[in-house]
């Protein structure tokens, strides 16, 4: 058994180490992404959550006013306007936990990424 050193090394355990309100918001961000790329795999990375399907197709992680959701979006005029509001200063995406977190556009993100990934891998 592998010994703890405060570093998470599954989801589980990075989610277990927040507060419940977090931990219920990063449960159903999890789900959703599993949800819309069923075949990738979960692992940490960077000290993050994150999906992996042919390369990264999303990090997530919570901090003490936001959600962050990496690495920046591009690709899909629609979906880009639609995160405009969310953006922070590298393009990366910051959900603020004081407002609904929108588990619709992450969705979106999700199968972009994965749309995305697989047409460099062909490519």
């Amino acid at each position: 058994m592998a010994e703890h050193t405060g570093v998470p090394t599954t989801i589980n355990e990075y989610i277990a180490a927040f507060p419940l309100p977090i931990r219920t918001i990063l449960k159903k961000i999890r789900a959703t992404i599993a949800d819309a790329a069923p075949d990738a795999q979960e692992v940490i990375s960077y000290r993050m959550p994150a999906f992996k399907q042919h390369g990264v197709l999303l990090y997530f992680a919570a901090f003490k006013a936001h959600i962050g959701v990496f690495p920046p979006v591009s690709g899909e005029p629609s979906l880009e306007k639609a995160l405009a509001s969310y953006r922070g200063p590298k393009g990366n995406l910051r959900f603020p936990l004081d407002r609904p977190i929108p588990y619709g556009l992450i969705r979106r993100i999700a199968k972009l990424r994965v749309k995305q990934n697989a047409a460099r891998r062909s490519g």
